[in-house]
């Protein structure tokens, strides 16, 4: 089965829509270290621009977060690189290589799964030795189903790669009119207001493959029940390249932020933004905490679009972005654990999902405020490098535990006991699948603690919920109604995760370097 790579970023700015240009010698400033900040510093420093970035926290990165326990670094935001082209781009454009700056692995395999009472089944990079192992493990008509999926997986992504994904200002009549025959014959052969759970129920009969591809609405922080099924376009980005970074994924936002400086951007950590100042209508500068006033005429927000609608950044951005957040349903939120300790029966691989018995009872539970009482669990277990032949190790492991929770960290917190009895549960689940855990050293992170680090979405790690065909077109594109005042980030287009982040911050910096003369 072949594979077709995804592609790299080339004209990813067409169609972009320019107001007439102002003129100004004042640097521009972005709000926030996470990836689109970052990469919005990158390009507009290598682009010869004078760049400030104002960062609350004391490193790089924002959601690509790691936790020390002890001597133990741990790795507790995203855990894969995908979509590696993307970020080749960047750092070409930005006359570096990121194979040089970085040392990325492929990963062999995506995950292992473990239902209740099964034996672990691991999906491959490969899909052609996927195709056989599902065949092995399910059957052959389970096989066939995975072929055919796979198949238009691919057409999905190439539909919606450049119509939508790599469009600045994304509509409907727009990719419409990009996609062309082909691609809109893949879009309506899986309706657009099918649900990822209905759609996938025509090649996978078998309950467990299907919970096991519905997942993918999580990696936007939706229920598979209630999210499109476009989202099954997943699948071939992964078979086109799942990636780990020597020394966990921080490095990327670490090697992102150094050359921004080196192109001449100033970093600045432990500075958060109070305001958003305004004057006669147009962006004019922001108000750090303690005071001090940076002007400027050019702002772009890589913050969450809840943050600024809830007017934390004054009531003049509030009135402008607020239309965009107004009637968002959250996405989803977590309770991840980072844990350090000492494994027994169970061989992990790097990825581990262990599913919960009935998946639409565990979204209903979060739907209705709660957290499930049979979650699904995504074990990371760092040490290990994903490969089929994982052995047992011997050492005390490095691990992110996370179960999916709601985002209410800033309304209805879970109580400490609500949270002790989650891991208990989770430790018996694993316990059940033959894992048992010596724990040395554990930390914790709950919707209220990603409320308190990303404020403006009570938790919400994905910006606002997939609930429908109509909820991708809602995000924001990066120029805003307010002169000078530009997004970017996971709230804006074209959405969470790393390459998207990634895009969302090119936007922002085209559109500025477009606004200016």
């Amino acid at each position: 089965m072949r594979v077709r790579r995804a592609r790299p970023v080339q004209e990813f700015v067409a169609g972009a829509q320019s107001p007439a240009p102002r003129g100004s010698s004042l640097p521009i400033v972005i709000i926030g270290a996470g990836m689109g900040g970052l990469v919005a510093a990158l390009d507009l420093a290598a682009a010869g621009r004078e760049v400030i970035l104002c960062e609350r926290a004391s490193d790089p990165g924002g959601k690509l977060r790691q936790v020390r326990l002890g001597d133990a670094v741990i790795d507790a935001g995203p855990t894969v690189l995908t979509m590696r082209p993307i970020f080749e781009q960047i750092f070409a454009d930005a006359g570096a290589d990121l194979s040089t700056e970085l040392s990325l692995r492929p990963i062999e395999v995506l995950a292992r799964h473990v239902w209740s009472g099964a034996q672990p089944f691991d999906l491959m990079a490969d899909p052609d030795a996927s195709a056989v192992a599902i065949g092995d493990y399910f059957g052959a008509a389970s096989a066939a189903g995975y072929r055919r999926f796979c198949a238009l997986s691919a057409r999905i992504y190439d539909a919606l790669d450049a119509s939508f994904m790599r469009m600045p200002v994304p509509s409907l009549p727009a990719l419409i009119a990009r996609t062309g025959i082909g691609g809109l014959a893949a879009l309506r052969s899986v309706s657009p207001f099918t649900s990822l759970w209905t759609a996938l129920g025509k090649n996978f009969p078998d309950p467990r493959l299907r919970q096991l591809f519905a997942r993918y609405a999580t990696y936007s922080g939706a229920s598979p029940f209630l999210a499109p099924a476009t989202l099954m376009l997943i699948a071939h980005v992964e078979q086109s390249g799942v990636w780990r970074i020597d020394g966990g994924l921080t490095r990327l936002a670490s090697a992102l932020a150094n050359l921004a400086v080196q192109r001449g951007a100033h970093m600045r950590y432990n500075c958060a933004v109070d305001e958003i100042l305004i004057d006669h209508g147009m962006v004019d500068g922001v108000r750090l905490r303690g005071g001090e006033t940076i002007r400027a005429d050019r702002v772009i927000a890589n913050v969450e679009l809840g943050a600024l609608a809830a007017g934390q950044f004054g009531p003049a951005v509030q009135k402008v972005v607020a239309p965009a957040a107004r009637g968002a349903k959250r996405s989803l939120s977590a309770v991840t654990w980072q844990v350090v300790a000492r494994t027994r029966g169970f061989v992990l691989s790097h990825h581990n999902v262990f599913f919960s018995a009935d998946y639409q009872a565990e979204f209903a539970q979060i739907a209705r405020g709660g957290l499930a009482d049979d979650p699904t669990i995504y074990l990371c277990a760092q040490d290990r490098h994903g490969g089929e032949g994982e052995e047992r190790l011997n050492a005390a492991e490095r691990m992110l535990l996370l179960v999916n929770a709601p985002a209410l960290g800033d309304t209805a917190p879970l109580s400490e006991a609500n949270l002790q009895a989650c891991w208990r549960r989770v430790t018996e689940r694993l316990g059940r699948a033959g894992l048992t855990l010596e724990v040395e050293q554990m930390g914790r992170t709950d919707p209220a603690g990603f409320a308190a680090a990303f404020p403006g979405a009570g938790g919400a790690l994905y910006g606002r919920s997939l609930d429908g065909w109509r909820d991708p077109f809602a995000r924001p594109p990066a120029r805003t109604a307010l002169p000078g005042l530009y997004l970017a980030g996971g709230s804006a287009h074209p959405g969470p995760g790393l390459p998207m982040a990634a895009l969302s911050g090119r936007f922002a910096a085209r559109a500025v370097l477009d606004d200016a003369p």
